[in-house]
């Protein structure tokens, strides 16, 4: 294997350390996610970069980095085995290695907007049309329930109203606001 790699030219050789060198790196990343941690203690830059909140793409992260490195080496090499000129290698393993980023960055993007905090805010209820599920006393005198769309999902929440008459069960209401402890102040929403 040491012959080979000896016997080689410098061109080639370049780019067997970086494909080499960045897949090592790629393979012991991938192997620490899977197992459960981070790359934290394998030097993980991209713990600085995501306390930054006003970045929301971020191109270039340390994983972003070994996939180009690890994408550019490999498709220098094919390159380099097709017999192509080193100028055209070199402008194709770049061109690979930028698309891997761009493909990471997007995806790593992507799985970030799925995160959700999980908190239901109540605010988000107010001026959001409804239907109570269980009778509304008039005057604010019995807490009811109420469905309400909050969030993306039917929500089944406490409720009172101002209302001189009672909110019967399928009455369509608005919520109008909501009380610090999170019972939604509702009215029947006029036609």
């Amino acid at each position: 294997m040491l012959e080979w790699f000896n016997a080689l030219a410098w061109f080639p050789k370049v780019f067997w350390m970086i494909a080499t060198i960045a897949s090592f790196i790629f393979i012991i990343t991938i192997i620490m996610s899977f197992a459960g941690g981070d790359t934290d203690d394998f030097g993980d830059v991209d713990a600085d970069i995501d306390g930054d909140t006003g970045i929301g793409f971020q191109f270039i992260t340390f994983k972003n980095l070994v996939g180009f490195f690890t994408i550019f080496g490999w498709s220098g090499i094919a390159c380099i085995d097709a017999g192509l000129s080193q100028t055209l290698t070199i402008i194709i393993a770049i061109a690979c290695g930028m698309v891997m980023m761009a493909i990471m960055a997007a995806m790593f993007y992507s799985m970030r907007k799925l995160s959700d905090s999980g908190t239901l805010d109540y605010n988000n209820a107010i001026n959001q049309i409804g239907e109570v599920y269980l009778t509304v006393g008039a005057n604010r005198s019995k807490i009811g329930k109420a469905h309400v769309r909050i969030q993306g999902a039917l929500r089944e929440l406490e409720a009172l109203t101002d209302h001189p008459t009672d909110l019967k069960t399928g009455t369509v209401i608005q919520v109008k606001e909501v009380t610090s402890n999170g019972i939604l102040i509702i009215d029947k929403l006029n036609n």
